[in-house]
């Protein structure tokens, strides 16, 4: 691990990323090599394609990010009032714009405030922890750059006084296969006392044609951010993709519900990735799955959280009934 340390009061502890490692490679040739090719979500996320999802997220057809915001922001004062929190985590924090209320809510009143925001892009949150102390002047950062798979006992203990608020927002959750929620949040769970709290932000399932957009927008950027995959295995893995050879795909599938997020080879054509010695055939038309984005009902939130040890305590929705922040605390007596 190497830790940087910049202009106090804030810190930045940065674990071996998964893009430039074994794990890349085993999930490359893992994926690439299975009868449908597959590659996992989080190679997106590069400084460029972390640039990328924060413009998506400002783009008219994106409406989880402004549904979400809204509800955090009506519910960030009754937060703070009720829980009483000293640490806000937020997995997966981006540019840490989502997590702006709560802090300032959590401040009101002068109470002493830690930051920690768990991202795989080390520039971005050097970058948002520069801006939020200068917004929110007293506020302490701790932030961590890692991958969730390996490294979220990497966190800094909780506090001695008062609560932990852990936050999974952007409906990231979804990104996860059904199999695998659970498991990752039996692991949330464990970062949890009786009394701190899982703030989770979920996607509703609903209407297709407000949905797909989402993920296909009319600028093209999603596309750009889907394709960044490519260039990712280029530069890490010396492979030779042709990343204008390859087109978005945005599939919206009733089953679970979901959206896939796919790329399809628009020739036939040979892709070698030198850097673990794999040569890769693609068929005209064949498409390889980048990501999943499922979509949740209230029912299926609370089954996934009884799975975890988790319990429903509050349910919070945009107007709309788009997009829903649920609050979960350890299940049991003195919870």
């Amino acid at each position: 691990m190497t830790t940087v340390l910049a202009a106090l009061p804030y810190r930045i502890d940065v674990h071996p990323a998964a893009a430039s490692g074994a794990e890349l490679a085993e999930d490359a040739r893992a994926g690439l090599c299975a009868p449908f090719k597959e590659l996992p979500p989080k190679y997106f996320y590069d400084e460029r394609g972390s640039e990328l999802f924060e413009r998506i997220t400002e783009l008219p057809e994106y409406y989880q990010a402004r549904s979400e915001l809204s509800v955090l922001r009506g519910i960030a004062p009754m937060l703070a009032a009720g829980h009483e929190p000293a640490e806000l985590v937020e997995l997966g924090s981006g540019a840490s714009r989502k997590a702006e209320p709560l802090l300032a809510a959590m401040m009101d009143g002068g109470a002493d405030v830690r930051y920690t925001p768990f991202d795989v892009c080390p520039e971005v949150l050097l970058s948002s922890a520069s801006r939020l102390v200068l917004r929110l002047p007293g506020l302490r950062v701790h932030a961590v750059a890692g991958d969730f798979a390996r490294h979220l006992h990497e966190l800094p203990p909780p506090p001695e006084r008062g609560a932990r608020i852990v936050a999974f927002l952007g409906g990231t959750i979804g990104n996860l296969a059904p199999e695998d929620r659970a498991p990752f949040l039996r692991e949330v769970a464990d970062l949890l006392r009786p009394g701190d709290a899982l703030l989770l932000g979920t996607d509703l399932a609903g209407d297709p044609a407000r949905i797909v957009p989402a993920y296909d927008d009319a600028q093209g950027v999603t596309a750009e951010f889907n394709r960044n995959v490519l260039r990712v295995l280029n530069r890490e893995l010396d492979a030779d993709f042709d990343v204008g050879a390859f087109s978005h795909v945005a599939r919206y599938d009733p089953g679970p519900p979901w959206i896939e997020m796919r790329l399809r080879s628009l020739r036939r054509q040979t892709v070698t990735l030198r850097g673990i010695d794999l040569t890769v055939e693609f068929a005209e038309g064949e498409e390889m799955r980048t990501e999943i984005s499922c979509k949740f009902t209230r029912e299926a939130v609370e089954e996934m959280y009884a799975q975890a040890g988790l319990e429903l305590v509050e349910w919070h929705t945009d107007p709309r009934g788009w997009f829903a922040v649920s609050v979960a605390q350890l299940a049991g007596p003195g919870r």
